[in-house]
């Protein structure tokens, strides 16, 4: 299983944008799927988006019109493009091979 290691993550103001990256260390070309996810402190994880290995998205209803999954598969890197930045948007982001190996996270802090 590829190793997965994210980047990006930081203090913002709200309605600012972030940019996560998820770097794997082999190729992600024929990995079905793969996502991201966050956990705030005190609440259970939640799923935020997904990306399937034909590029079809999924984004979660409290993300969605502001979050965007992509994938590089040449850099065999996931990303994760945040923009209007809300203070419920503050969680530790982690990528993760969907039913496969996962990061050690990111933390996103959105200031109100």
């Amino acid at each position: 299983q590829v190793q997965l290691v994210e980047s990006g993550g930081g203090l913002v103001q709200a309605g600012g944008s972030l940019r996560l990256s998820c770097a794997a260390d082999g190729s992600i070309r024929d990995i079905n799927a793969m996502a991201w996810y966050r956990q705030a402190p005190g609440k259970e994880r939640e799923l935020v988006a997904t990306i399937e290995r034909l590029g079809k998205t999924n984004v979660a209803d409290a993300v969605k019109g502001r979050f965007t999954i992509s994938k590089d598969i040449h850099k065999n890197t996931l990303y994760l493009q945040m923009n209007s930045l809300k203070p419920e948007d503050t969680a530790i982001y982690y990528c993760a091979v969907v039913r496969g190996s996962r990061g050690q996270g990111t933390q996103v802090t959105v200031s109100s």
